[in-house]
């Protein structure tokens, strides 16, 4: 299976991102990973529109568990799909911070797939959680309350302490938490590492036993810097 390189560009983007798609088409015309843009809902539609004939994919960052309905400010899976999306991230930690469960995020989840959206399912610990020693146990334990009962997705592991913050988990962090994530979950879901992920560590990220992505987010914004991401990806794993 290839490997998944996916921007999470969070709450940043302009209607003129949609230009992005053609820039990293033209930088990345034939990629050997696959390539997924999650852009703020109100650019899923126009990105959609740009990426249609080219190998990347739009995603949305999240989606509610609800059908259609009274659920103010909310975003319907199926709407999803009629804009263009093939994949939505459920469970992001600033998701879980905003007090997300993870009885929340399988639902989310289970809704997509029943959509026609492949989740990326996020996991991970906080720095108290892992200097507790506490660390695979608590990502395993996330998985076993967040993961849809049935269908095909991908899983994020993000050390919380990671993300945006400079810091990143050296090569044996990242190799031990996947080991133990692809031990609890058995084969099938790529297992993508997100955290601080840039073109400066990404041959190292990638190339370690079980990482089958990226989970991309401030390097992600310049497509000359997400090219090079996508760049050390490895075709097959």
């Amino acid at each position: 299976m290839k490997q998944l390189i996916a921007a999470n560009w969070k709450m940043n983007g302009q209607p003129d991102w949609a230009d992005k798609v053609s820039a990293l088409t033209a930088l990345v015309p034939d990629p050997s990973c696959d390539l997924l843009i999650c852009p703020p809902h109100p650019l899923v539609g126009s990105l959609a529109i740009t990426a249609e004939g080219t190998p990347i994919k739009i995603g949305g960052q999240d989606c509610s568990e609800y059908e259609a309905g009274a659920h103010t400010g909310e975003t319907d899976a199926a709407l999803l799909v009629t804009l263009g999306a093939t994949y939505v991230i459920v469970g992001h930690s600033e998701r879980r911070a905003a007090g997300e469960t993870d009885t929340r995020v399988k639902a989310k989840a289970e809704r997509a797939i029943n959509q026609g959206l492949r989740p990326i399912v996020c996991v991970g610990e906080s720095l108290a959680q892992r200097e507790a020693g506490e660390a695979v146990s608590v990502v395993t334990n996330q998985l076993e309350a967040s993961l849809p009962a049935s269908g095909d997705y991908d899983i994020a592991y993000e050390p919380i302490w990671a993300i945006g913050t400079g810091r990143t988990a050296t090569a044996g962090d990242i190799a031990q938490m996947h080991a133990a994530i692809r031990n609890a979950v058995g084969s099938g879901p790529r297992i993508l590492y997100g955290g601080s992920v840039k073109p400066a560590n990404a041959v190292e990220i990638l190339r370690t036993p079980e990482v089958g992505g990226a989970l991309v987010g401030g390097a992600s914004l310049d497509m000359e810097s997400f090219s090079k991401i996508a760049h050390a990806a490895i075709s097959e794993r």
